[in-house]
């Protein structure tokens, strides 16, 4: 068909269509769709299909309200069914409220849909009865098949009791809901997104238990074509169990890698940051947890804070109030969006230009605005504000400098030339007493004048201008033994030991030296064993080179050491009897 476009034309649109929509090409579908020149039936019940698929249910809701309404012939309760599907899952993906369109449960399809559209509002045990219906109503219509068995019965009931235990799993009753999602898995059906969804359920009520099921149960939502099946927050739901599962499993790189695709996918998403946040505590790197959690916070407070302007710039009434202009102001800058709040300031400008030109509240906000572009370095945008601002008072000295100190980084001739209108420094300079003003209340610091002086005792040298402060002398302090009668000691001042009446210090006697020489020598014994300290005991041996005639004389009356007898004989000095070690083994 694409090769023999030109040839074909139109007369195939709906063929074209079609194949696209097989082949998933639901884009390149509703392009050929729309671009048809006749809407025929066919090309609006593909059309209904490609918008469902694509998940714009108002869309898809009008185009079969338009069919059903337009139309009359045996595919009507095929219509019917595909309404309540669309209606079905805006009740559940968009929580629209939703209008009764009167639709019947004659079908278990319908009453399957019907049940479907009560669970997206919250009336579990209603939806739950309305299954069972359905479930009736299909055993009914295929029994009357004779080709029908068991097993295909069982296989169109699949995709009910998945539903079924959906509902039960949402109650709490997580046993009956595992028995019913494992008894859809064994019969294997065709559908893989039926499949896909059971799995994911099971895992989810698995959690961080019995870990092993749940990762064989993944696997069946990786299947081919499950993305051409499920909606995309079914898509969303099941990866972001993927990211838990592989942090259960202690898959850390597999979980970051996850939590940080779904990031991407999911901006302003806080469940993928969640994850993360929950992987790295079980890292024990809590750190690194608390900091991404505070940027999470704080990219979170700046959408809020944006989305609050968004707000309030669109209620038209207060958009141009001066307290509505200062609210959008402030958080733009706390934001530090300068180029939006200076947006407000032109949009409010340009309102009072045109509505009330020269009037006080339009120079008021000129100035207010030339005042903040000054503040965060916009000289160059706040030249027009502050030329419309002298223009009005060419006397405004300040205005006049900030629009020159403006232009001197944009022209500096026209900087040189409006610098002539400044006044000269003569006019600009100020009769102030200083003396007046310095010894004024308000002061915060008073010179002091220096006193007059009279009399003979003039000071030496006068220092102009301050008289020095006098130091408060303190009274010295008196021993404790002072007599004021008595006349203190004309020496008081002179060192002890330069005194007349010092004597010095009389030496004691040597206490003797407790635990000093060898270890077991005596104090008492070691003085009366001191040979220096005998009057009548030389020195054992003369210095070489010192001994004299007279020396050896002397010498020569001195017994020899080794001749010296003892004090008491031997024979009278009993040693005292040695104790004798006992025998034996191990004794001390």
């Amino acid at each position: 068909m694409n090769t023999h476009s030109k040839l074909l034309g139109s007369d195939v649109a709906f063929e074209k269509a079609y194949c696209e929509y097989r082949l998933n090409r639901v884009d390149s579908a509703l392009k050929t769709i729309e671009a048809a020149p006749e809407q025929t039936d066919k090309l609006k019940e593909l059309y209904g299909q490609v918008l469902y698929r694509l998940e714009r249910y108002d869309d898809c809701k009008s185009v079969y309200t338009d069919l059903i309404r337009n139309s009359q012939d045996e595919y009507e309760e095929e219509r019917k069914t595909n309404l309540a599907a669309v209606v079905a899952s805006m009740s559940q993906w968009e929580e629209a409220p939703l209008e009764d369109l009167g639709l019947p449960e004659s079908t278990y399809e319908l009453c399957y849909n019907a049940a479907c559209t009560l669970i997206g509002q919250g009336q579990l045990t209603e939806a739950l009865n309305k299954l069972r219906q359905a479930e009736e109503l299909c055993r009914v219509s295929l029994a009357d098949d004779s080709d029908v068995t068991e097993e295909d019965i069982e296989s169109e009931l699949a995709v009910i009791h998945s539903q079924m235990a959906y509902i039960m799993q949402l109650q709490g009753r997580t046993d009956d809901a595992l028995q019913l999602y494992n008894q859809v898995i064994k019969l294997k059906p065709s559908d893989v997104g039926l499949l896909a969804v059971t799995a994911n359920n099971i895992i989810t009520i698995n959690k961080d238990q019995n870990v092993f099921d749940s990762k064989k149960k993944v696997k069946l939502t990786n299947a081919e074509g499950v993305e051409y099946k499920l909606a995309k927050k079914q898509l969303q739901a099941i990866d972001f169990n993927k990211a838990l599962l592989a942090m259960y499993t202690n898959q850390a790189d597999q979980c970051r890698k996850l939590s940080s695709s779904l990031q991407s996918q999911n901006p302003g998403h806080p469940r993928p940051v969640l994850i993360q946040v929950a992987q790295l505590c079980r890292e024990k790197q809590h750190s690194r947890a608390i900091e991404l959690l505070q940027v999470e916070i704080t990219n979170a407070a700046v959408c809020h804070v944006t989305k609050a302007c968004d707000v309030l710039r669109s209620i038209e009434e207060f958009k141009h109030k001066s307290g509505m202009i200062s609210a959008l102001v402030t958080m733009y800058s706390h934001e530090e969006d300068i180029d939006s709040a200076i947006e407000i300031f032109k949009q409010a400008i340009e309102h009072y230009q045109s509505e009330q030109p020269g009037s006080a509240a339009h120079l008021a906000l000129v100035r207010e605005a030339a005042n903040f572009k000054l503040k965060y370095g916009r000289k160059k945008e706040a030249i027009s504000d502050l030329e419309q601002l002298w223009k009005q008072n060419t006397n405004d000295i300040h205005t006049l400098a900030q629009l020159i100190s403006a232009y001197s980084l944009v022209d500096t001739d026209k900087a040189k030339s409006l610098s002539k209108h400044l006044p000269s420094a003569d006019t600009m300079a100020l009769n102030v007493d200083v003396d007046e003003l310095e010894n004024s209340h308000g002061a915060n610091y008073v010179r002091k004048k220096a006193a007059k002086v009279t009399g003979e005792n003039l000071p030496k040298e006068q220092i102009q201008g301050e008289i020095k402060k006098k130091k408060k002398k303190k009274r010295g302090k008196l021993p404790k033994n002072y007599d004021p009668t008595g006349t203190p000691d004309p020496e008081r001042w002179m060192p002890m030991k330069e005194r007349s009446y010092y004597r010095g210090k009389k030496k004691g006697k040597k206490k003797e030296q407790i635990g000093k020489g060898t270890q077991g020598a005596m104090a008492g014994a070691s003085a009366e064993l001191d040979a220096s300290k005998t009057a009548s005991s030389p020195p054992t041996s003369p210095r070489p080179g010192s001994a004299s005639s007279s020396s050896t004389a002397a010498a020569s009356n001195v017994v020899p050491p080794r001749q010296q007898k003892p004090a008491a004989s031997g024979a009278t000095r009993k040693k005292a009897p040695q104790k004798k070690k006992k025998g034996g083994k191990g004794g001390w």
